[in-house]
This record gives C-alpha cells, sequence and structure tokens, in this order.
C-alpha cells in the first residue's frame, strides 16, 4: 500500500494533518501516538482556522523529520529544510491555486453553516485528494 493509500486510510479516523504524519512516521522513528498527538491541532488549518491546509502543515512536519535536524546541526541544515517547505508549498500551490484551507473549501468550519456546506457537497473527498496530492509531492523530497 502506498503512503498515499494509507494517508487516506487514515483520514477515516484522523484529521488531514494527523493522516500525512502518520502515513510517515514509522520511517523517521516517530511513534504513531506520538505522530497523532503532535499533529492533532493542524486539522481543518489550525484548529478549523482553515489557515494553512492541514494536510500541507502534516507534509511540512515530514519534511522536517527527514531533514533529522538536531541540536547541534548548524543554520544551514535549517535553512534547507525552509526551502523545500517553500518549494512544497509553490508546487502545491501550482497545482491547486492556493494552501489555505478556507480557499481549497469555500466554506467557513467554524460555523455551523460553514460545517452544514461541508457535509453537503462531500468536501471530505477534496481533502482525501489534497493528502494524496501532498503524499504525491513528498515522493520528489524524500
Amino acid at each position: 500500500m502506498s503512503k498515499a493509500d494509507n494517508a487516506e486510510k487514515f483520514f477515516e479516523s484522523y484529521n488531514c494533518a494527523q493522516s500525512l504524519l502518520a502515513a510517515y512516521n514509522a520511517d523517521y522513528g516517530l511513534e504513531k501516538d506520538k505522530a497523532l498527538q503532535v499533529a492533532a491541532g493542524f486539522g481543518a488549518g489550525m484548529g478549523r482556522l482553515q489557515e494553512t491546509c492541514g494536510a500541507i502543515a502534516g507534509a511540512i512536519m515530514v519534511l522536517g523529520l527527514s531533514s533529522r535536524f538536531k541540536e547541534d546541526d548548524g543554520r544551514d541544515k535549517l535553512d534547507t529544510v525552509y526551502a523545500n517547505v517553500r518549494s512544497f508549498t509553490k508546487d502545491f500551490t501550482e497545482k491547486k491555486g492556493t494552501i489555505k484551507c478556507r480557499e481549497l473549501l469555500g466554506c467557513d468550519l467554524l460555523t455551523e453553516e460553514g460545517q452544514a456546506f461541508f457535509k453537503e457537497h462531500n468536501l471530505r473527498s477534496n481533502c482525501r485528494e489534497y493528502i494524496r496530492i501532498c503524499c504525491e509531492l513528498l515522493d520528489k523530497y524524500l
């Protein structure tokens, strides 16, 4: 099963950020429960604030893990992580036009109306698409 397939499967039970990180956590020695805890607040654009898409936030966490950054690493390694994050988000934006959850979904998840719109229009399937895109883009960086 591919990382994208795993992430989509995790999305049945977890939020978008958790699903992304959970698909990759074992590759970097991060316990699944810890991955779920770390990513818990990043779903729905960070606590339903609908800022940066949670799938992208999860992918950025994976990029950070893949750097294997350590306490005594220099600024150059951190700058490389930042460059990868900028490149990754640029790639996603080229595919979907934005990295903002609110713009991707077109509704306000902080309101009952927005949540109803999300359900009525099955926007969860859009989120699955964004999760898959993030996994496919990560293949380029890992």
